[in-house]
């Protein structure tokens, strides 16, 4: 038994150390020819003392690689203390395992962890799923999202909740893996001992300089979110590194900046909500970035500037077109500009006409088409102290509209069916000024102010017909203001259901 027991931990040890007596940089395995996709990081990591082989002077580079030798190479790579190690609970991995030590070491740093009966499993072979997150989190590769149409596996499934499947995007986008073929990364299959080496030399060469932000730079526990869009010509990509709970409290957070190519971009980032953020919490910079001798550098410049900012007057790409004049002036009426420059852009998934505005305000802009017509918006600019660019609200002006009951594009009464009396709700025509055309069912609303109100129709309850045709309990009119401009709507109105 005792004879057993030797073999088996120096079998142990194999994996992980070189064959006692072999130089740095002189082994050679008699199962790893040079011609070997592996070789070259396999006898780079022998010669760095990382890895070894076994006693017959063998790597066995097919043979599986398991969870407890996979944290001993990669403790060895990243030069982790383990003499002073914490236990890390894992209730297989007790002092007197071999990987022991490794594994607290890693566990402390966050780098690896269990499974959730509380086992380690140091000696199931470690998976490729299970690898990409240990070498994402050991190297500390850079965390930015990999959008959905950059997914090629249809089995890595692009959210942020299943397990491993950001990491393991984020390794192939590194160039550090591809997959087991052009549409599958096989993440619940095991790696080989060769494969291992590979990926662990690759995830080091890999990882590309980058300036990392820590929470607690600025006095904050956490880093809640981030804009790294708001003008950045793909000079950077920024990342978010959550921290997590545990007994002695937040690890905190971190914002890795990863330089991309030469020039300018702008960050901001902050705690609490992105849309209402602490006025104090939250930080803009210019991020400069510059490549000197093959080395990048990133330096960032506080900024409290907002650039002019699109304002996106809605109408169709061909109304745009019969444009001729754009002229500003303020909600009070003083005169801005007679012509403005514009240009037809989308903003979300509307058409519009944008205008650039560059100060906070209320302004009312006057769209003049060839043939005489024109059109009034209102813009109001408000300043969002933890981005680059303006809020930005507009509204067409719209002082009249009307819905036929008979003839409503969407719903209509029966054919033939006068609906009975209207009721108008008292005062209000402070709103809008509700009439009705003499023997129809047209209603028309001429706008005041800002509100809502309901005129009802007691006669007249909701009832459906096989044909389709349904009697409104009333009609909802809706005002919608912005400074001196206004815009109404009448639609038929059913109870607890506003169409």
């Amino acid at each position: 038994m005792k004879k057993l027991i030797v073999l088996l931990v120096a079998l142990l040890l194999a994996v992980s150390l070189p064959v006692t007596g072999t130089a740095a940089g002189t082994t050679q395995f008699s199962d790893v020819p040079q011609s070997k996709h592996f070789a070259e990081a396999v006898y780079e990591l022998a010669g760095r003392n990382i890895i070894g082989g076994y006693p017959d002077g063998t790597f066995k580079p097919g043979n599986p690689i398991t969870r407890g030798q996979a944290a001993a190479i990669i403790a060895k790579m990243l030069e982790l203390d383990t003499d002073q190690v914490k236990n890390p609970g894992f209730k297989d991995v007790s002092p007197e395992n071999g990987y022991y030590k490794a594994i607290a070491a890693l566990a402390e740093k966050e780098i690896i962890g269990g499974y959730e009966d509380g086992r380690f499993g140091p000696n199931d072979p470690i998976k490729r799923g299970q690898m990409a997150s240990i070498l994402v989190k050991a190297f500390d590769l850079p965390r930015y999202a990999v959008e959905d149409k950059d997914n090629p596996f249809k089995d890595v499934k692009n959210y942020s909740y299943v397990s491993h499947s950001q990491n393991i995007l984020i390794i192939y986008h590194l160039g550090i893996t591809t997959g087991t073929s052009p549409t599958t990364f096989s993440p619940n299959a095991s790696i080989t001992r060769g494969q291992a080496a590979k990926l662990l030399k690759a995830a080091e060469e890999s990882k590309p300089q980058m300036k990392t932000l820590q929470a607690s730079e600025f006095g904050w526990e956490k880093i809640e979110w981030f804009n790294d869009g708001e003008k950045n010509p793909g000079v950077f990509k920024a990342a978010l590194v959550t921290g997590r709970k545990t007994p002695a409290g937040y690890t905190g957070d971190r914002l890795q900046i990863v330089p991309l190519k030469e020039g300018t971009g702008t960050l901001s980032f902050g705690e609490g909500n992105i849309y209402f953020p602490d006025e104090k919490n939250f930080k803009k910079y210019y991020v400069h970035v510059k490549k000197t001798d093959g080395e990048w550098s990133v330096s960032l410049e506080e900024t409290d500037d907002h650039f002019p900012t699109a304002a996106g007057l809605e109408m169709t790409q061909e109304q745009t077109k019969q444009v001729e004049q754009v002229s500003l002036s303020t909600m009070e009426g003083e005169p801005l500009s007679d012509s403005v420059a514009f240009k037809y852009c989308k903003k979300g998934m509307m058409d519009n006409l944008c205008i650039d505005i560059d100060k906070p305000g209320q302004y009312i802009a006057t769209v003049r088409y060839k043939g005489g017509e024109k059109n009034r918006y209102g813009i109001e600019v408000t300043e969002k102290t933890a981005h680059f660019y303006y809020g930005i609200r507009t509204l067409q002006e719209r002082t009249s509209h009307s819905v036929d009951l008979s003839n409503d594009s969407y719903y209509s009464v029966k054919p033939g069916h006068k609906i009975g009396k209207h009721i108008i709700p008292q005062d209000s025509e402070q709103i809008a000024v509700v009439t009705r055309e003499k023997d129809t069912n047209i209603f028309r609303a001429e706008a005041k102010k800002g509100g809502n109100f309901i005129v009802e129709f007691p006669d007249d309850r909701v009832k459906v017909y096989s044909d389709g045709h349904v009697f409104f309990e009333g009609i909802a009119i809706d005002v919608q203001q912005l400074g001196n401009i206004v815009y109404v709507t009448v639609r038929p109105y059913l109870h607890d259901y506003w169409m």
